[in-house]
Formats: structure tokens, C-alpha cells, sequence
């Protein structure tokens, strides 16, 4: 059943690093504590809810750990996001528009983003969603919707033109 999983898995850990070699030592970690824990499923859970929420719990206690080694906020290089193409794309205009929207979702902040994933990539219910991030439903909602307003004023007509006369000397 594990074998099954692990790339949507992957898909989802590589969001939440961003780097391909955190991801994959992610999903390692989380498959590692899964398997050590596999008695604490319950019975009414489903094994990939579970799965999405050891991933989640394990990148946050890296994120902590890294904050408490660095004595500072973790910085991405933007640059080395890498993320699992759609193959199903096929015109370099939609493939440039789910560029656009994939780089949208990853500057959320990570408590959006994650719920941005959970519920929008992977097709979780708000409950399921809820349940993987140990918050209210509420909460889930709530980060919802300021992730889809933060997406939509990405996407605003006459963004780029505030942004160039911002830029403007």
C-alpha cells in the first residue's frame, strides 16, 4: 500500500520544500515513522490522509529544527524550486499559465500553501485537509480562502503595470 503512495507523496513534500532533495529525504523520514507507527492508524482513517499529515508534521519539525541550528527564518532560493510537470500540458501557453500558478501557490505562506495543496492538488475534503494539519475545519477554510485572494490578486488585472510604475525611479 506504501509503494502506492509515495508519488503523491513526493508531489506533496516537493511543494512543501521545495527542493528535490529535501523532498525526497522527507518522504523518506516520513515513510521510516509510518512504518514504525503503523499501529496508530485508526481504523476510520484513511492511510493516505495519514501519510499527508506525517509529511506535513515532519517538514514542519525540520523547519524548526533548521530555525533552531540557523538562529534565523529559512530562505529559499527561488531558483531551485523544481516541480513535477503536468505531461498532459501541450501548448507552451498553457504550460507558461501553470507556471504562473504554480509559482503563485509557492509564495503563499507555508500554513496556506500546505492547505493549498491538501485540499486544491490532492483533492482532500476540508475535513480530511482539517485532520492532516491537526487545525479546525474552520481554520482550514479561513487559510483557504486568503490563499485563493492572494492567488486571484496575483493574477489581477493591472498588477504589472502597479509593480513597473512602483519600480520606476
Amino acid at each position: 500500500m506504501l509503494p502506492s503512495m509515495l508519488p503523491r507523496l513526493f508531489a506533496f513534500a516537493l511543494r512543501l520544500a521545495r527542493d528535490r532533495h529535501d523532498a525526497e529525504d522527507l518522504v523518506q523520514r516520513a515513510c521510516i515513522r509510518a512504518l514504525e507507527r503503523e499501529h496508530q492508524l485508526q481504523p476510520d482513517t484513511a492511510p493516505l490522509s495519514w501519510m499527508f499529515s506525517i509529511v506535513h508534521t515532519t517538514w514542519i519539525n525540520e523547519l524548526q529544527a533548521r530555525n533552531v541550528r540557523e538562529r534565523s527564518s529559512v530562505e529559499w532560493d527561488d531558483g531551485e524550486v523544481q516541480n513535477v510537470t503536468d505531461q498532459s500540458m501541450r501548448t507552451p501557453e498553457q504550460f507558461l499559465m501553470n507556471r504562473q500558478i504554480i509559482d503563485a501557490v509557492m509564495r503563499l505562506p507555508e500554513a496556506q500553501r500546505a492547505v493549498m495543496l491538501l485540499v486544491a492538488v490532492e483533492g482532500l475534503s476540508y475535513e480530511e485537509a482539517a485532520q492532516v494539519l491537526n487545525v479546525p475545519i474552520g481554520t482550514v477554510m479561513s487559510r483557504l480562502s486568503r490563499a485563493r485572494q492572494a492567488i486571484g490578486a496575483h493574477f489581477a488585472p493591472g498588477r504589472r503595470s502597479r509593480k513597473s510604475v512602483d519600480s520606476a525611479p
